[in-house]
């Protein structure tokens, strides 16, 4: 069984690799506020993912193929993604768009957030559907065996991030006030980028 556990840890890094914009929702949280808060969001993250690994796991994805509930969910998510990268550009310069979240940044208060920002793609549990057939047809994998491959997965989630959130922590030692909010607009930009991209991209049939 350990070795289901650590064959999902190596290959959840190996997804982990691929940075998206909740990996710089991190590093930005960490640099700004500190490695508990960014932690906070960590949990979050992973605990989101854990909840789509296990409706994947269970069929859902399937229903999620549908095109019209496919589109939907992905207009939403996009939106989400844009609204919040918009908020951080505007911050930089003094402004929040999100009346909300003008609150002093909190543990409490960024693992909402981040829940809200990894929930707003459940196109998600499609990807991780994918993934969980893809491995239970290699590796023959039964029941216990899914469960504990799945665990290693998220692992990895906690792993990478925790180390995403450690470096931002670091960074912001050394980075000037300038820089960090330059580097604020850059994280923001890209946030904006992925929910764009979310949704301009044509799914392949």
């Amino acid at each position: 069984m350990i070795k289901k556990y650590f064959s999902g840890l190596k290959f959840g890094l190996l997804l982990q690799i691929a940075v998206g914009p909740m990996c710089l929702m991190v590093f930005n949280t960490a640099k700004n506020i500190g490695f508990l808060v960014a932690l906070s969001l960590v949990l979050a993250i992973a605990l989101v993912d854990a909840f789509y690994i296990t409706l994947a796991s269970i069929g859902v994805s399937k229903l999620l193929e549908k095109e019209n509930i496919k589109k939907t969910f992905k207009i939403i998510g996009s939106i989400v993604l844009i609204i919040f990268g918009m908020n951080i550009v505007f911050n930089a310069f003094g402004i929040n768009i999100i009346p909300g979240l003008n609150l002093k940044p909190t543990s409490a208060n960024i693992f909402i957030q981040g829940l809200v920002l990894t929930l707003s793609n459940p196109i998600t549990i499609v990807f991780w559907g994918s993934v969980l057939t893809t491995k239970i047809i290699e590796d023959k994998l039964e029941k216990k065996e899914l469960i504990i491959f799945s665990v290693g997965l998220v692992s990895a989630t906690l792993i990478f991030l925790s180390v995403v959130a450690v470096l931002g922590t670091i960074l912001s030692s050394f980075i000037p006030y300038n820089i960090s909010n330059i580097l604020n607009i850059i994280v923001g930009i890209l946030i904006i980028f992925f929910g764009i991209k979310m949704l301009v991209k044509k799914d392949s049939n």
